[in-house]
């Protein structure tokens, strides 16, 4: 799935101008795992746009009672051509991979795996916290970087404080603050927000990103546009200001731009590539290697797409059939024919 116009018209607008064509994206509850199936708010990707900047995947998720929902419980799955960005409000969740790291996600810290040419985790929400609380993104790899090794990296940003507002920028640069976590993406912005009661900020950012900011903690107004709790605003290129206002009880917004991708992607289950025939290959060998369809002669001597994994864990999730139809980019809004399951993890 893909926005195929990677290079939008640029409507420039005077400095200091915010833009108010803000478009506002629902999002829509997906049941994530767990014997009782927690509950997952999803913005990206859905009909209306697939991409903001690289970005490619939202889930929010939480304030969730692990005692009653079981917590996050998902199990060994693969990634190829993207790169997975946790990050947690409260809880914690043991990340183990294929590429040998074993972490523990917590609140404010970030966790970036890039899967590159193929790579397999699983998240398990720990017993020692009653409640689970935070955010899952995905970027998609450029050509570029997308067949290189997988990398796991981890980074606590330090709170920078401005009037009405503190931030953590955990990619990219914003308000002085620079990450130093490398994307193998360039042109890539990553930040949690936290606006005081009533108070009214406006960033200077990158005229030629498009931005979105989730609504995280409850109602915010991004631009003049009025912006529910779970609700993400898209913000499109040709603006340098981006003005937020926090409700009677502040708000916490999580920031995300970039530069519009240029290129066409293919997105399915747990797999970004470029082509329906590439899909089916990394579907085919994940399959294989996990034993749960029988391997090609082919495949002989060649090392594992997605690796080793330890043992003595729970079965891998095995992939989810594959529509009759062939995958194709995802059009632009406007269009109206019929496009394949949007993708997501398990």
């Amino acid at each position: 799935m893909s926005n195929l116009d990677g290079r939008p018209d640029l409507a420039v607008l005077a400095p200091g101008q915010p833009c108010t064509a803000v478009e506002v994206l629902q999002p829509r509850l997906v049941p994530l795992g767990g014997p009782r199936a927690m509950t997952v708010y999803r913005t990206l990707p859905q009909r209306s746009r697939s991409l903001v900047g690289a970005w490619c995947f939202l889930d929010h998720y939480g304030p969730d009672d692990v005692s009653a929902t079981g917590g996050m419980e998902v199990a060994r799955h693969p990634h190829t051509g993207l790169a997975t960005v946790s990050w947690l409000f409260t809880g914690r969740i043991d990340h183990l991979d294929s590429g040998g790291n074993a972490a523990q996600v917590r609140p404010g810290e970030l966790n970036l795996m890039i899967a590159g040419q193929g790579i397999t985790h699983s998240e398990i929400s720990t017993t020692d916290a009653d409640t689970l609380h935070g955010v899952q993104l995905w970027y998609a790899l450029p050509e570029a970087t997308r067949f290189g090794p997988n990398h796991f990296e981890h980074y606590r940003p330090e709170p920078v404080t401005v009037p009405g507002m503190t931030a953590r920028v955990f990619l990219g640069d914003l308000l002085g603050s620079s990450s130093p976590v490398r994307t193998r993406t360039p042109d890539l912005l990553g930040a949690e927000l936290m606006l005081d009661p009533g108070a009214t900020v406006t960033l200077d950012v990158r005229r030629d990103f498009e931005h979105a900011a989730l609504a995280e903690t409850g109602a915010a107004v991004v631009n003049a546009a009025d912006l529910a709790h779970r609700c993400l605003a898209y913000v499109p290129p040709g603006s340098d200001t981006l003005t937020l206002t926090a409700g009677p009880d502040g708000a916490r917004l999580i920031l995300l731009g970039g530069v519009p991708l240029d290129e066409q992607i293919v997105m399915w289950w747990n797999f970004v590539g470029r082509s329906h025939e590439e899909i089916v290959e990394f579907r085919r060998r994940y399959q294989a290697e996990i034993g749960v369809e029988p391997a090609d002669p082919a495949d002989a001597g060649k090392p594992e797409l997605f690796g080793p994994f330890p043992p003595d864990q729970p079965p891998a999730l095995p992939a989810p059939v594959l529509p009759a139809t062939r995958l194709r980019p995802r059009r632009q809004p406007h269009a109206t024919e019929n496009t394949p399951p949007e993708g997501g993890r398990p």
